[in-house]
């Protein structure tokens, strides 16, 4: 079963290395992460990913809320959650007709080109990790030469993750302080 976290942190050095060392020690895998800054000065937000049964993702979230540097930890439900990836996919081009061909595809995935090349083209894709695995897999015949992709960012449709979000932004106002 796919689990999608997000975890508030403190933007400080080591943290990182903290928190994803937490997953190896107990053999845990993380599928995809990505991390980055929020709109709060000091506060950084990591998204993961873990294929795991229940109990294992429970087990996950209850280690993470214990972790000193770690402000808040939030379980996305599939079904209120938007989450997303981004890929950069460069393709190789052997001719004209090909380059159509790619450019059509990329149509169909609402993918853009970002560079073109005599030889390829970098084309950028956002979506669900189900439609970068099809957009990848509908040009490998052509020939990837690189593939990069973000890993999950997600958030909570509507209105915010309030439960989760208390103790951040009290901890949030504490780092301002």
């Amino acid at each position: 079963m796919k689990h999608i976290f997000s975890a508030f942190l403190r933007d400080e050095p080591r943290v990182l290395t903290r928190v994803t060392s937490l997953f190896g020690r107990r053999g845990f895998n993380i599928d995809s992460l990505a991390v980055g800054g929020t709109h709060e000065p000091g506060v950084s937000r990591m998204t993961f990913v873990l294929e795991a049964p229940q109990e294992t993702a429970e087990q996950v979230r209850r280690q993470l809320e214990k972790l000193e540097d770690v402000l808040s930890v939030i379980q996305h439900d599939p079904d209120s959650a938007v989450d997303r990836e981004l890929a950069l996919v460069k393709v190789a081009v052997s001719d004209a007709f090909a380059r159509h061909e790619i450019r059509h595809i990329a149509d169909d995935f609402r993918a853009r080109t970002v560079d073109a090349a005599p030889g390829s083209l970098v084309l950028e894709v956002t979506g669900a990790s189900g439609k970068i695995n099809a957009f990848v897999e509908q040009l490998r015949p052509f020939g990837i030469q690189e593939c990069m992709r973000t890993g999950a960012i997600a958030m909570e449709r509507g209105a915010t993750e309030e439960d989760a979000l208390l103790g951040y932004s009290q901890a949030a106002e504490e780092l301002s302080a």
